[in-house]
């Protein structure tokens, strides 16, 4: 019998990606899925409780304006739930 594993899942127009690199202050670049290349934001909120290194999955929300380019992080998922969503052909990159 296999476990259930509840992991955060991408809502409305968030989209599944891998951090690039890191940039300085609270910026990133990340691979999305959905084939863009952003430079996202961590918010303030996240930046004191989570360390985000690279090749991390991490759940972005692109903005109202520029969403092509830019973007706020949304939540780290950690090495299991990364390897689980790889595993399970959700997260392809």
């Amino acid at each position: 019998m296999e476990e259930e594993i509840r992991i955060r899942s991408p809502r409305g127009k968030e989209v599944l990606g891998v951090v690039e690199s890191l940039l300085g202050a609270n910026k990133i670049r990340v691979m999305c899925q959905d084939g863009k290349l952003r430079m996202c934001r961590i918010p303030g909120k996240m930046r004191k409780r989570v360390w985000i290194r690279e090749n991390d999955a991490v759940l972005i929300e692109p903005w109202e304006i520029q969403g092509n380019e830019n973007g706020n992080v949304k939540w780290r998922y950690t090495p299991t739930e990364s390897s689980w969503l790889r595993r399970k052909g959700i997260l392809k990159l």
